[in-house]
């Protein structure tokens, strides 16, 4: 049996499917992603309290190499195999190096529950992934449209800052700071109540992903076709690169699995509104149809548990 969470999202997609009147106010959606994003680095910032280590940095600066070579991976692909423009392969390729901070929740809440272990900084894989994909991703733009000068105003530092500011980063940076100051004796009265929820929040937050991800696929994209196997394919592939870089890099089976999953995820939060700012003549619903339509769905669903048994295999 899949863990329970991921029967909410299966709800929500099943009732998306079947045009159900079931919506969540979007004021109730935004609560939910800022508790996620909250939650998530406050439990990471409470395990890394006391256990913080410059031996981490080899880990944070491969982790941080990997979102920078995803991108350049990924970009000849989507131009020239998918036949996509210069604006669309750069934005794609930036979507797919940044991380989808729900499959790591969700990868988060598998490895819980498979009583599998975690290493205590992998909360930080969500930053380390995200910033360098999304900036790599418009470099590759500046420098390969010719034409990206008279329509592109955001200055590389205009980038930064809309990139590092982003509610998302911020809750999940802050999150991590304040976890790691007072952990889990001295934050108890403000974070058990959070870290205690957290699947609760992740159900809601998955129901209304589900809702998404069906409104998505209406009407079913088959004009698509390259594009959707690219983002079935390019999971299973991205996933293995990162089992492979968690098993070298010897961490936990845990770790191994959540990294496996994030690599393999793609932004639908912060890639997007960084993107759209950035790279104006990029379709973002062509990112949003391939990352949250259907790479999502197939992690939930299956990925996550396809990049445990890899994990497993290849220790």
């Amino acid at each position: 049996m899949p863990d329970i969470v991921v029967m909410f999202f299966v709800l929500g997609l099943v009732a998306g499917i079947l045009r159900s009147d079931l919506v969540i106010p979007k004021a109730t959606y935004e609560t939910l992603s800022l508790l996620l994003m909250l939650t998530i680095g406050l439990k990471g910032g409470m395990v890394l309290h006391g256990n913080l280590s410059w031996q981490l940095l080899p880990e944070m600066g491969s982790v941080m190499l990997l979102g920078a070579f995803i991108p350049l991976m990924l970009y000849p692909i989507l131009k020239y195999v998918i036949k996509l423009s210069v604006a669309n392969s750069a934005s794609i390729a930036a979507h797919y190096g940044s991380v989808s901070a729900g499959t790591f929740a969700v990868a988060l809440a598998y490895a819980e529950s498979a009583q599998l272990a975690v290493g205590a900084e992998v909360t930080l894989y969500l930053v380390m992934l995200e910033l360098p994909a999304i900036i790599v991703g418009l470099l590759l733009y500046r420098r390969l449209d010719k034409q990206h000068s008279a329509d592109n105003t955001l200055s590389l530092k205009a980038l930064w800052h809309e990139t590092l500011t982003n509610k998302s980063v911020i809750l999940l940076v802050g999150g991590v700071v304040i976890g790691m100051m007072y952990g889990t004796q001295q934050g108890s009265q403000v974070t058990g109540l959070l870290t205690n929820s957290f699947k609760v929040v992740l159900a809601l937050f998955l129901l209304e992903m589900g809702l998404t991800a069906a409104q998505t696929l209406r009407p079913i994209p088959w004009h698509h076709w390259k594009l959707t196997l690219f983002a079935i394919i390019s999971p299973l592939i991205l996933g293995a690169i990162g089992v492979s870089v968690g098993t070298l890099l010897a961490l936990e089976l845990g770790s191994i699995v959540i990294l496996g999953s994030l690599v393999a995820s793609a932004s639908y939060i912060a890639a997007p509104a960084a993107i759209k700012a950035a790279i104006p003549k990029a379709d973002i619903g062509l990112a949003m149809l391939s990352s949250l339509g259907i790479t999502f769905p197939f992690n939930v669903l299956i990925g996550i548990g396809l990049y445990h048994k890899l994990a497993v295999a290849m220790q």
